[in-house]
């Protein structure tokens, strides 16, 4: 699924899953999200208003991950589009696009 990075400042940067992805992928149950980020896994809690109004997520982790990654090049902190990828039960690995592009070819050329 494609999400975009959501920053509210310096510091404060997370993703924004949006509200269809978060009806399709995320079940209301579940309180409790694990996030692949290169090599480390993080968990990430989600609370009520990820499924109302704010389709979010929110860490330390993750936004110290986010900023190293797409941010220390872009002063304007314009939105990133990254593909959230299921990884187990409630886990998911997160790359940037042109990376998650790369892997997927990579696997097309194996394969041929």
């Amino acid at each position: 699924m494609v999400v975009k990075t959501q920053s509210k400042g310096r510091g404060l940067t997370g993703l924004h899953v949006g509200a269809t992805n978060v009806r399709r992928y995320f079940p209301r149950n579940i309180s409790i999200i694990e996030l692949e980020l290169d090599h480390l896994r993080i968990q990430c809690g989600l609370g009520p208003a990820f499924w109302q109004d704010e389709p979010e997520i929110y860490d330390p982790r993750l936004c110290a991950w986010l900023e190293s990654k797409n941010f220390h090049t872009r002063p304007d902190r314009t939105p990133v589009a990254m593909v959230l990828i299921p990884a187990g039960k409630n886990a998911f690995r997160l790359q940037p696009i042109r990376l998650h592009a790369e892997v997927r070819l990579k696997q097309i050329s194996s394969a041929a």
